[in-house]
């Protein structure tokens, strides 16, 4: 671990934890931001060459504008931000770890008469220049030869806690469970493709129907503890779930293992 890991958009939610939990794991952590932070020892650019020089070996690449820049921010930004930097990191990466989201999966995550199951063999449609500069670099990293993995990460902002109760029983998951896939990622230098990261959720393939029809009801069978916590703090169970994301593929190859999020989420909301 003499090594460092370069992290990119370690000013930001999702980097500031990576780098956090590489340094707890006794990585040395290079960060770099545009601005300033707690875990960041470059401030600059990453369009900037003299800052792109400062990149090098394990690289996990976090950095990038989001879904709520949409009509922010011009579209041709995203496409330098999201696409282009990503495609100038690459070379000089040992082992690269891109940072995407299951939001690329966009018009594909619309349920028509069941939730969906939304594993990896669901054919992305991206419905918004977000998604596509994702999806963009997504491909650039699996087309160019570098030893790299991909990790589309379920939505982990903070929440008003009854949102984030709904969504940590199918589409949410932890700030630490991320982190934790990365380091995973990097011990596994072997393991590339494309993997969802997202919570352990209670429900299966075959539950889909149930939970488009009547959510509410297969919680209460399934968690009546987390029936009960809704209960108890007047938050109504939802009606129905539009979809539920699946994580057993990163499980099965990288060993992670998401916190079972639905277990505490009304407590601890």
């Amino acid at each position: 671990m003499d090594d460092p890991v370069t992290v990119t958009g370690t000013s930001g939610l999702v980097g500031a934890a990576v780098a956090a939990a590489l340094d707890g794991a006794g990585w040395t952590v290079r960060g770099v931001d545009r601005v300033p932070g707690r875990w960041t020892d470059v401030v600059g650019d990453l369009r900037d060459p003299a800052v792109r020089d400062q990149v090098s070996g394990v690289v996990v690449h976090a950095a990038a504008l989001h879904a709520p820049h949409v009509g922010r921010v011009a579209d041709r930004e995203f496409r330098r931000v999201n696409v282009e930097a990503t495609a100038a990191l690459l070379p000089a990466a040992s082992r690269f770890v891109f940072i995407s989201s299951t939001s690329v999966y966009g018009h594909a995550l619309v349920p028509a008469d069941r939730a969906v199951w939304v594993d990896e063999l669901l054919t992305p449609r991206p419905r918004d220049v977000y998604d596509e500069t994702k999806l963009a670099a997504e491909q650039l990293v699996a087309d160019s030869g570098t030893d790299a993995i991909t990790l589309r990460i379920a939505r982990c902002f903070p929440e008003p806690p009854q949102v984030l109760a709904t969504h940590l029983l199918h589409r949410a998951v932890r700030l630490p469970d991320v982190a934790d896939a990365v380091v995973r990622a990097i011990r596994l230098p072997d393991v590339t493709g494309v993997f969802n990261i997202a919570g352990r959720y209670p429900f299966t393939r075959d539950d889909c129907p149930a939970l488009h029809r009547d959510a509410a009801a297969l919680i209460t069978e399934r968690l009546p503890d987390v029936a009960r916590h809704f209960r108890e703090r007047g938050w109504p169970l939802p009606g129905t779930i539009d979809r539920v994301y699946d994580s057993s593929a990163a499980e099965e190859a990288l060993g992670y293992r998401p916190s079972t999020g639905w277990k505490s989420s009304g407590a601890a909301a």
